[in-house]
């Protein structure tokens, strides 16, 4: 049948079971929200502070529902603001539609207003961009992003359209195809086999290959990574764990891959990692990464990572294999399904002698007692006790971050947002906001620091107007700590722009908001804060004043060997 251009968007999305779309409207994408407002009983939409505020709670959503996130911006300044946000789901995985418009055919490529090639700039950040000239292609290139996005090793798609192609009298011929029948269609079939969409079925010979390297093992060590938590693999990894009998390190990525207070758990990996994990990544005989890219954050010096041990890789996507980390075994398929077939090979092990030596060196995270001043662990401890267990933490980068994902036990997927690969600051309220539009039952906690809040606190404006009730935490040293830190033990104490002397004052800025806040300077406050943060229904700021120099324990430094500790 003929339906408008901009209709025709509307229904795909309806297609894709899309019911929340983030974003901020401006000249060239008009036509789109004039047909948005048609369809708003059946599509919500967040208006953000900021197009990149919009790009992180889509990110949000996607991370902490599983399903595909999507984005609007306009075209110009509003398509490039989305790009660290867009940056931020591709080195993390996470699958993103970005939906931007462009002007029109005859202004193409003559500077025009707000004329910026979005497509170009954000070619080497996503996994595919579609630049839409013929609205009758609209269809196709609707269901061939979301398959994109979401198929295989997911992560973000852009596609931009020319405003010409959603002019209110373009019609086209659409027919509504449910996405489960959509996938079976001529074009994205041909799709998935020139993009390599489809995870790609294991090889059986190297299953059992693995099968056999487990069986001659006497010290493995098993590494959760982001892949388990994008592939919804956290039951068949916990068989595998168990079965093997085998101490679980985490990367930051793999929080909530493997239940945090599991017997076998390690702790996090690398840089800021364990003692437990990084001795026993330097002491196994066998190490099975599972989801990891042996990122220079896990694997600091790669010719010596794991060198005692046979290094076995499993992973979605073959251009990992061997790029950071030369491998003795690998398997190319998702972790799921790897993981079913090995759990079906696999024998109960037991490695009793291997855990006693590694088990005792997991260190809990301390808490400082009998002190006046609020330290890091406090504040922690006290959000443990307080928030209902299986709460959605999400942080924004630096000390702030390494604390909470040390501290707290994370045991589903999606449980845990953080930025991983690209470190962004300012991902954190807007992955918050994201995370409370698709969970609404779930107490939804902020952890950030002062450097990092200032970078996205005017999405206190979002968290009021749509009764979000989220607990932002800033750990407010009066410094970038993170960079102090390496200052203090790197660079000879030379603090170069690292104070940050200078306002807001946060509980104000909360008020000024229409929300609440508080000033906290020890554990009784906090505690106090805590509850009436969480019974007030409405978005709530706690300013815990922190001295500036507590320090991330503990610390390895970049290019180091993984167990030459700066700081235990």
């Amino acid at each position: 049948m003929k339906v408008r251009a901009t209709q025709a968007i509307m229904e795909c999305l309806l297609e894709q079971e899309v019911d929340t779309v983030f974003g901020y409207p401006g000249g060239t994408i008009l036509n789109l929200y004039d047909e948005l407002y048609h369809y708003q009983d059946k599509i919500h939409h967040v208006l953000t502070a900021h197009e990149q505020g919009a790009a992180h709670a889509a990110d949000g959503y996607a991370r902490s529902t599983g399903k595909v996130g999507v984005c609007f911006a306009t075209s110009g300044p509003g398509a490039t603001n989305l790009t660290t946000g867009i940056a931020t789901a591709y080195m993390d995985s996470s699958p993103v539609v970005f939906i931007t418009c462009n002007v029109s055919e005859g202004l193409l490529g003559k500077d025009s207003f707000q004329e910026v090639d979005i497509t170009g700039i954000a070619m080497p950040i996503t996994k595919a961009t579609y630049l839409v000239r013929d609205p009758q292609t609209i269809p196709d290139v609707m269901r061939q992003a979301f398959a994109v996005a979401a198929t295989g090793r997911p992560g973000p798609v852009l596609i931009d359209f020319l405003k010409n192609v959603t002019f209110l009298n373009t019609m086209i011929d659409y027919e509504f195809i449910p996405w489960d029948q959509n996938r079976g269609t001529d074009s994205i079939r041909q799709l998935a086999v020139s993009h390599g969409l489809k995870a790609p079925e294991p090889d059986l010979g190297d299953i059992d290959t693995l099968v056999e390297m487990i069986a001659q093992s006497e010290r493995p060590l098993l590494i959760c990574g982001g892949g388990v938590v994008r592939g919804r693999a956290d039951r068949q990894f916990r068989t595998f764990a168990e079965n093997l009998d085998a101490p679980v390190a985490i990367t930051v990525m793999g929080g909530g891959g493997f239940p945090g207070a599991h017997p076998l758990t390690t702790g996090m990996i690398g840089m800021h990692g364990s003692q437990a994990s990084n001795v026993a990544c330097n002491e196994c005989d066998l190490l099975i990464a599972v989801g990891c890219r042996f990122s220079d954050r896990v694997a600091l010096q790669p010719d010596t990572f794991a060198s005692q041990a046979k290094i076995v890789h499993i992973d979605i996507d073959r251009s990992e294999i061997d790029k950071n980390v030369l491998t003795d075994h690998h398997i190319v398929g998702s972790a799921k399904r790897v993981l079913e077939l090995l759990n079906q090979r696999l024998p109960q092990y037991q490695h009793t002698e291997w855990k006693e030596h590694i088990l005792p060196l997991r260190e809990k995270q301390p808490v400082e007692h009998g002190t006046d001043r609020l330290t890091p662990g406090q504040i922690l401890d006290a959000i443990q006790q307080a928030a209902p267990q299986g709460s959605i933490v999400a942080t924004d980068v630096g000390q702030h971050q390494m604390w909470s994902i040390q501290h707290f036990h994370f045991d589903y997927p999606g449980q845990l947002l953080t930025s991983g690969g690209f470190g962004t600051m300012g991902f954190g309220l807007g992955a918050a906001i994201g995370a409370k539009v698709g969970n609404p039952d779930k107490v939804v906690i902020h952890t950030t620091g002062d450097g990092c809040f200032r970078m996205n606190c005017h999405e206190l404006a979002t968290v009021e107007h749509y009764h979000l009730p989220i607990i932002t935490v800033v750990f407010n040293n009066g410094t970038l700590g993170m960079v102090r830190q390496w200052q203090h033990l790197i660079y000879q104490e030379h603090y170069s722009e690292t104070t940050l002397d200078r306002g807001p004052d946060f509980v104000k800025l909360a008020e000024a908001y229409g929300l609440k806040g508080r000033r906290v300077t020890n554990r009784a406050e906090m505690e106090q804060a805590l509850q009436e943060a969480l019974s007030c229904g409405c978005g709530y700021v706690i300013d815990c004043q922190v001295d500036m120099d507590e320090m991330v324990r503990p610390m390895v430094a970049g290019g180091a060997h993984i167990t030459d500790f700066l700081l235990k």
